[in-house]
């Protein structure tokens, strides 16, 4: 065991510690610019796309995109007290299930007007409905096997990945032109933007408390998962062994905290101190995802395969939008 795990260090060491080099040249831009530092983070990552595809570091930017990226969300639960939740009302959740199954449906009307595999729309519109990537990998893994359902599947990944980086730096300035106080900007970068990585640095920049709201939104868009795959098995669309998928352990460790913090059960420097680790945890993730992302293989995909993303992601934009009132 001792030595799987030094093997398994060695493998994770280059690229944890470039996305932690990254973090910490973005944290220091950040703190002498006064510059949003998810972002700075993002974008420097990015200029270290080909360490990403030379092989080395692979391991571990993945791990930190992925794994510290969840775990960093999980603590987040420490900041977020029932009053937040309270306080955040019962419109954004109506949104969400307005939102939620109407995207689905337009990403399967947009592949039969397009002339896509249904099961590609179902794929796209749940990774811009619920959680990015992660949506269309479950998704996918449920979905009978069909000749061209991995390149969909991978497109996809690669499209909402795209698309919420690009959400990321232009939603907060459309939200706050519109007039929006941060709160009702956290709430709308929770509903409209794919994955949590971007959903986190996208409300962070602009302050603590659109941070803190978009956080739970997306996270009560994630939980929805777990009841998408139930419903594509049930419909007779998905494998006929294929199960449900249990809820992330993210958002089980967000909510627990949650409840722990709300009780008053955690001293004020404890829960400094996870706060602390969360945000820096998040900063290394959004780092790796930077390095992770080709602007180059992006500009490269089809436009009959990229015109049903984007259709689904403004339509879920511009829906949101619209039910805002309910806020």
């Amino acid at each position: 065991m001792t030595g799987q795990t030094i093997a398994r260090a060695r493998l994770l060491a280059p690229g944890l510690l470039l996305a932690l080099t990254v973090a910490l040249a973005a944290t220091f831009i950040s703190e002498h610019y006064n510059a949003p530092v998810m972002l700075m983070a993002l974008l420097i990552g990015i200029a270290f796309h080909f360490l990403w595809e030379e092989g080395p570091c692979t391991a571990g930017v993945d791990f930190a995109a992925r794994t510290l990226l969840r775990l960093g969300v999980g603590l987040l639960g420490m900041r977020i007290t029932f009053e937040q939740i309270v306080a955040i009302g019962v419109g954004p959740l109506v949104l969400i299930l307005i939102c939620v199954p109407a995207t689905i449906g337009v990403g399967l009307l947009l592949a039969r007007l397009m002339g896509k595999h249904p099961g590609f729309g179902m794929v796209a519109g749940g990774a811009v409905a619920i959680c990015g990537a992660s949506a269309a990998l479950a998704i996918s893994a449920v979905m009978p096997d069909r000749e061209g359902k991995e390149e969909d599947t991978l497109f996809t990944v690669i499209a909402v990945t795209g698309l919420s980086t690009l959400a990321m730096i232009l939603y907060p300035a459309i939200f706050a032109a519109l007039g929006f106080d941060d709160r009702h900007i956290g709430i709308m970068l929770g509903a409209t933007i794919h994955d949590v990585a971007q959903v986190v640095g996208a409300g962070y920049a602009v302050s603590d408390e659109a941070g803190d709201t978009a956080t739970f939104v997306k996270l009560v868009r994630v939980a929805l998962l777990p009841l998408a795959i139930l419903a594509i098995a049930l419909s007779g669309k998905g494998r006929a062994t294929g199960g449900g998928s249990p809820l992330p352990w993210f958002v089980v460790l967000f909510a627990v905290l949650a409840v722990v913090a709300s009780l008053g059960l955690v001293p004020a420097p404890v829960v400094a101190g996870v706060s602390e680790l969360s945000r820096w945890l998040l900063v290394i993730a959004i780092s790796a995802l930077g390095v992770k992302t080709s602007l180059g293989q992006m500009a490269r995909l089809g436009g009959g395969h990229i015109g049903l993303v984007v259709g689904a992601t403004l339509f879920l934009a511009l829906l949101a939008l619209g039910l805002s009132v309910l806020i």
